[in-house]
């Protein structure tokens, strides 16, 4: 009987991991339906807020890749990198000439959201930009 409950909770548990959709386009293994993105616009020019999210996940973890996205109308560049052991993905968007949006997106290894470093990263991202 217990090992038929436990067979039935670790099933459970599988079921509900799934893959989420990272601001990069790309996908990572994880809790779905969790908020785990911060956005914030910026009258910066995209260079300005790439560059100043670049140096803010060197100085508080490990910059793993950087990107361009290309199928887009609008310029789209990405920074991924690691932070406290969480995955970080950062999205820099230009809205319009004078408007640049930034996603920063943060997951635990678990797949589970950790918000507030979301958050923290994104206010350092402003604070670069003064």
């Amino acid at each position: 009987m217990k090992k038929s409950l436990l067979a039935i909770f670790i099933g459970a548990v599988l079921a509900g991991i799934g893959c989420v959709s990272t601001v990069n386009e790309r996908t990572s293994p994880g809790m779905p339906f969790i908020k785990d993105r911060v956005e914030g616009r910026y009258e910066r020019t995209v260079p300005q807020v790439f560059e100043a999210a670049k140096e803010v996940v060197k100085e508080n973890g490990v910059l793993v890749n950087e990107s361009t996205l290309y199928n887009r109308t609008n310029a789209v560049k990405t920074v991924e990198g690691k932070v406290n052991q969480r995955s970080v993905w950062v999205r820099v968007e230009e809205i319009d000439p004078k408007i640049t949006a930034v996603i920063v997106q943060t997951r635990t290894p678990g797949g589970g959201a950790d918000i507030d470093l979301a958050h923290e990263l994104e206010k350092q991202i402003a604070l670069k930009l003064k």
